[in-house]
């Protein structure tokens, strides 16, 4: 085989392995981005832990029919860069959703989010969903409350009684 062969090969595997490791995979479309503004975006998703790669489609779609992703092959026409994220779902779909508002040649695509395909529209409603720690703070806030109140009625039972008292 080829040296070339051999290189595909390989590319294909990476991300064939980054497809059914990751919790997220979003496909958008760059067309039209400065490089300038392609940069702050793979920085967006740096920072985020989500990693941002560009691939040839023919090995993206080799390796999602491999994956077992069959909706995604379809998808994968035109220019289109892949945001992988290992631990939060929402992030790729959520940083992509953010600055296709500020930078308009920005398209969400298709994306995986653990393990089930989702079109554009399905996109932007998981970009709208608060972030983990958001959600878990609003839980907390939650249970919290009725305790809380419970513990304001009794000191201000027992403020009032002792004001009788006095």
């Amino acid at each position: 085989m080829s040296k070339a062969v051999e290189i595909k090969k390989g590319v294909v595997a990476e991300i064939t392995e980054k497809l059914q490791n990751s919790t997220a995979a979003v496909v958008v479309d760059y067309r039209g981005l400065k490089v300038e503004e392609v940069t702050e975006l793979r920085n967006k998703f740096r920072e985020a832990g989500v990693e941002y790669k560009v691939y040839k489609n023919t090995l993206a779609r080799r390796a999602a029919e491999n994956a077992g992703m069959e909706e995604l092959v379809k998808e994968l026409v035109g220019p289109n860069g892949i945001a992988f994220s290992y631990d939060d779902p929402v992030a790729p779909a959520k940083i992509a959703s953010e600055f296709a508002k500020a930078h308009k040649n920005l398209e969400l695509r298709v994306g995986i989010v653990e393990g089930a395909f989702y079109n554009e529209d399905k996109l932007k409603e998981i970009a709208n969903v608060p972030s983990r720690e958001v959600l878990i703070a609003k839980l907390l806030g939650s249970l919290k409350a009725p305790v809380s109140n419970f513990a304001y009625l009794i000191k201000a039972m027992a403020d009032k009684k002792s004001e009788e008292q006095a």
